[in-house]
């Protein structure tokens, strides 16, 4: 009997020992977990990402990637693809935005072909090398290994070529209206592209150069299709081809940049790449991004949680792109997307701010609070350019979403920040307050049905405007953001209480009947008939059992409309327990934010799109943390993995990405504009976070394990802390969390009435 124990025991000791091989103890270059594939596996019926490999730099004016999908086409890149047509420069937010600014550059050999679905080639993802800063795939119908490495505004091509005498790489400057412009003494091409999906002035062009480091043996331009004497053209479909003869294993290199300003500007942004050979370049470019994604170091997780983790902060670093350039002097200019001027001062762009409001901000208020000063500073030239802040820009104002969710961008941002940074708050103050009072000259601009909000309180139902529930209930939280920054800037307090009162509009469209948030007609009587599961209509991509938890700013006021604590979380409980069943009807089809709630077996809820996103960390405020704790931990393991079909629905310039990245370390912003974060639990073993003020934040969770997801007792600083939040002023003064995991939940910690998070009820 003694043998068998020590057998078992020793077995069991084995099986530990192997449990705690799998984790990875220590990452030392997190640029190598990053997989800008994930999400990739997409297509217009099924998002699992909706995304591109960037290949840039943090928040890079100019991202490139492999363009495998049509020319005009959102979905430039899609992992199922067998065939490359080019190499892009882009600037695509999404492929339901699309693109804009984009060229491309394709090497070829043989019999010349530069039309887009001629030149295209075979390639195979086992010849393919995809990182951030890097990419590298070999072109079989060519027998030409192509690599990129990116600065902010340039990049490096490196071209290795075979033995021929007939070596091409064609520039295409696609059509919409181009220019092209072949320097053969120069070893050159310079031209412009206008194409556009709608967000620009009249006098919109990217500007472009590419330098060769070879002297050309051919060169044409090319016209509509076919190549032409004159080396210079101006046409709706322009571009350039040029030629060499080339040794077995020769390299061409190409220096590109690209300007909105000018081909003067455009030369002086290639001098981003300096002297820097290609592999020099390269270099620079990884350092760059391991130092930003080694700005949280994780540690004792799985190979697949590592991974996910740094795949998604490598997302959550892209957007908002710097939209501005350095002029002679080194001083930083912008070509304005809204007005078409040349304008001293920062601008960024291609973020919507209905996602982005949510985790994607407070993510980079937390960690890039100089950043997140420079893009106030840029909404502040927006709304001096135009007369409105943006809410969808791409590059300038976009019509599309709900919501007037500047408000929070710009109050959170200087909540968090104060007057550490200088910026213009006061014109910023006031572009909120004309855009909450006034609908924009787009219905996605300023605030649609405004006067209607203001009259009643809410948007009504039946006056032809749509997802009018939608637009009420942010609008009121939206109202919260501005009453919080009326209070820091000192306004009047008939002000400060307008804005304090329009807040709590929300519990206008509450329905005490069905427990849910409804849509209410003119006369004040509810819109019928009424189905909770009917997409859009009353709401934006999604039904009332998603929207009826957008309140982020007063949780205990729809705790106390739903009857108490019991009755909210049990409500919240049915989310996860009815089936996934769904009224298409409005749409006239399944849309795929539909399609993505209705496979992954999680009942109502849609972690693919945004408005249920924080749903999961109300559990707080009715007293019931542990299943935050379980489902949070939950949506990590079944909805993300670093893999092309990694996401559950559309990454969203970086939003689904932060939801992971902020629930990974165990906390997330419900209430942007407020100091708090709600609780989850980390998903790590340890986790450093080293803020840009020098301080730390460090998480330790020893027993963390896919069992131990639930938090048995917690230390902060030393101190016992059972509050279901943390405070964002606390934790820039750097802080240690020691956590006690265990496989079963504690009921009895964060259920006091002090432990709960923030509501606007409880001030």
């Amino acid at each position: 009997m003694r043998t068998l124990k020590i057998i078992i025991l020793l077995a069991l000791s084995i099986k530990f020992v192997q449990a705690q091989e799998n984790l990875i103890q220590k990452v030392n270059e997190p640029l190598n977990w990053v997989n800008p594939l994930m999400g990739t596996d997409s297509n217009h019926s099924l998002s699992n990402g909706n995304v591109y490999p960037a290949i840039a730099m943090p928040w890079g004016m100019n991202f490139w990637t492999p363009q495998t999908g049509e020319m005009g086409k959102g979905w430039a890149y899609n992992y199922d693809d067998t065939k490359i047509r080019g190499f892009k420069q882009t600037h695509q937010p999404s492929p339901w935005m699309n693109d804009y600014g984009q060229f491309s550059i394709m090497p070829v050999t043989g019999k010349l072909v530069f039309k887009e679905k001629d030149r295209q080639s075979w390639f195979s993802h086992k010849t393919e090398t995809v990182k951030p800063h890097y990419y590298k795939v070999y072109l079989a119908d060519y027998d030409v290994t192509t690599e990129i490495t990116p600065t902010e505004r340039a990049a490096r091509f490196r071209f290795t070529f075979p033995q021929t005498e007939e070596a091409y790489v064609v520039v295409d400057a696609f059509d919409k209206g181009s220019y092209i412009k072949v320097i053969p003494n120069e070893r050159k091409i310079i031209g412009y592209t206008t194409r556009n999906s709608g967000g620009v002035p009249d006098n919109f062009k990217n500007y472009f150069v590419v330098v060769f480091d070879k002297d050309f043996t051919f060169n044409k331009a090319f016209s509509e299709g076919e190549l032409k004497e004159d080396l210079e053209i101006t046409s709706n479909h322009a571009g350039a081809v040029i030629g060499f003869k080339t040794k077995r294993g020769e390299q061409v290199n190409a220096k590109v940049a690209s300007s909105f300003i000018s081909f003067e500007q455009a030369e002086r942004n290639l001098n981003e790449i300096g002297n820097n050979d290609f592999d020099a370049l390269k270099e620079k470019g990884k350092n760059i991004w391991n130092k930003e994604l080694g700005r949280i170091e994780v540690e004792g997780g799985t190979y697949n949680q590592i991974g996910t983790f740094y795949s998604c902060l490598y997302r959550s670093l892209l957007f908002p792109r710097k939209f501005y350039e350095y002029d002679e002097n080194g001083k930083v200019i912008h070509y304005s997307p809204y007005n078409g001027e040349v304008r001293d001062g920062y601008m960024f762009t291609d973020t919507g701010f209905w996602d982005t409001f949510r985790a994607l901000f407070p993510f980079l208020n937390l960690m890039y609070p100089e950043l997140t000063a420079q893009m106030q500073e840029g909404l502040s030239n927006a709304y001096d350019e135009s007369g409105w802040l943006p809410e969808w820009a791409s590059p300038g104002l976009r019509d599309i979403m709900v919501g007037n969710n500047s408000a929070s961008v710009v109050s959170e941002a200087y909540l968090k920040s104060g007057d550490a940074y200088k910026y213009d708050i006061e014109n910023l103050y006031e572009a909120l307050i004309h855009g909450a009072n006034n609908a924009g000259p787009l219905r996605a601009v300023g605030r649609a049905g405004a006067e209607y909000y203001k009259e009643l309180g809410y948007v009504p139902y039946d006056v032809g405007i749509n997802e009018n529930a939608a637009r009420t209930l942010e609008y009121a939280y939206d109202d919260f953001a501005i009453y919080q920054l009326a209070k820091k800037l000192g306004k009047p307090k008939a002000e400060i209480e307008e804005y304090r009162n329009r807040a709590m509009n929300y519990k206008k469209l509450y329905d005490p009947e069905t427990k849910l948030m409804r849509g209410k007609n003119k006369n004040g009587e509810f819109m019928k008939p009424f189905n909770p599961f009917k997409w859009g209509d009353a709401f934006t991509e999604g039904n009332s059992w998603h929207y009826s938890w957008s309140v982020f700013h007063d949780v205990q006021g729809l705790v106390d409309l739903m009857g108490g604590s019991d009755e909210f979380t049990a409500q919240l409980d049915k989310v996860f327990s009815l089936p996934p069943v769904f009224d298409d009807s409005y749409y006239g089809g399944v849309i795929h934010e539909i399609r993505e709630m209705q496979i992954v077996n999680m009942g109502q809820y849609a972690h693919g799109n945004q408005p249920i996103q924080h749903m999961i960390y109300l559990y707080n405020h009715g007293g019931q943390p542990w299943k935050t704790q379980y489902w949070v931990r939950e949506t990590m393991n079944r909805m993300y993995s670093f893999t092309p079909d990694g996401y559950c629905g559309d990454e969203d310039n970086g939003q689904t990405s932060a939801w992971y990245v902020f629930s990974a370390l165990g906390f997330y912003p419900v209430t942007p504009a407020s100091d708090q974060y709600a609780m989850g639990a980390p998903l790590f073993r340890k986790a450093t976070v080293h803020l840009e003020n020098g301080n730390t934040i460090t998480i330790n969770a020893e027993e963390n394990s896919d069992e131990n997801r639930y938090i048995q007792s917690m230390e902060m600083n030393g101190k016992k802390h059972t509050k279901n939040w943390l405070s964002h002023s606390e934790l820039l003064k750097g802080a240690t969390l020691n956590f006690e995991m265990n496989s079963k939940p504690n009921k009895k910690r964060g259920t006091k009435k002090a432990d709960l998070p923030y509501s606007l009820s409880n001030e």
